[in-house]
């Protein structure tokens, strides 16, 4: 799915990826889950790019939700895997904390559970090496991605801001659909390790001041970062 010029979404509002094309390539934001790889060929080839033109992958956290097809295309094609230290041993299938109670309702529940195991969430192929990223690095990558640290939702969560398409990849930072409830909108996000932790990185995203928020699940934004940290902040509030 097209968002803007250069700026692509594949899944959807359950659980989605991005890519990024420049002339030098693309790169590619979350790896949803394992059968997004066959969404990810169709996406490529739609933009008139080809799996070899994939140049990194950069992981918001280490979810088995955004580590998807990964390891495939750094053991098949030779691409690297970016992750923050704080993620890296959750990203190679590393023990993760255990939640507290989250809410939830039937219906947005097993949808999300549904799908997940249409597209192979229960075969998670976890990653074997990775390269680490710390924030305010810039990567040298299509679109200069520039990282920013986000603890919250797990140690190593970040955000990647990139400018030439005028967007912040959030990840699990924030939600704009919770999976387990159905509830629309600018919201924390579930399994979070540390909330109140998550609540305040989000300031750090002002600094950007992007148009596109693109969360791993839910609706893109595009009505400004200002905006939707905003919207968070009053949920919880």
């Amino acid at each position: 799915m097209k968002l803007a010029p250069h700026l692509h979404r594949i899944g959807n509002d359950i659980v989605a990826a991005y890519l990024v094309e420049a002339p030098e390539g693309v790169t590619v934001v979350d790896a949803g889950l394992p059968g997004h790889w066959r969404d990810l060929l169709v996406e490529l080839k739609a933009m008139g790019r080809s799996v070899e033109e994939v140049r990194g992958v950069i992981l918001t956290h280490g979810d088995s939700d955004h580590v998807g097809f990964a390891e495939r295309l750094r053991r098949e094609h030779g691409v690297p895997v970016y992750v923050h230290p704080g993620d890296a041993e959750r990203a190679k299938g590393g023990p993760k904390p255990k939640n507290a109670k989250q809410a939830m309702r039937l219906g947005p529940l097993l949808g999300f559970v549904a799908y997940s195991l249409s597209k192979g969430g229960m075969r998670t192929t976890w990653l074997t090496e990775v390269i680490e990223v710390r924030d305010g690095e810039i990567l040298d990558l299509p679109g200069a991605p520039k990282i920013i640290a986000l603890p919250g939702h797990s140690p190593g969560s970040i955000a990647i801001h990139i400018p030439d398409v005028d967007a912040v990849f959030v990840g699990d930072g924030l939600t704009t659909r919770h999976v387990l409830t159905g509830k629309q909108g600018p919201q924390p996000a579930p399994f979070t390790d540390a909330p109140d932790q998550a609540i305040a990185s989000l300031r750090a995203l002002l600094a950007t001041r992007a148009k596109w928020v693109l969360p791993g699940h839910g609706a893109p934004s595009r009505g400004g970062v200002e905006a939707v940290v905003a919207a968070v902040e009053a949920a919880v509030r």
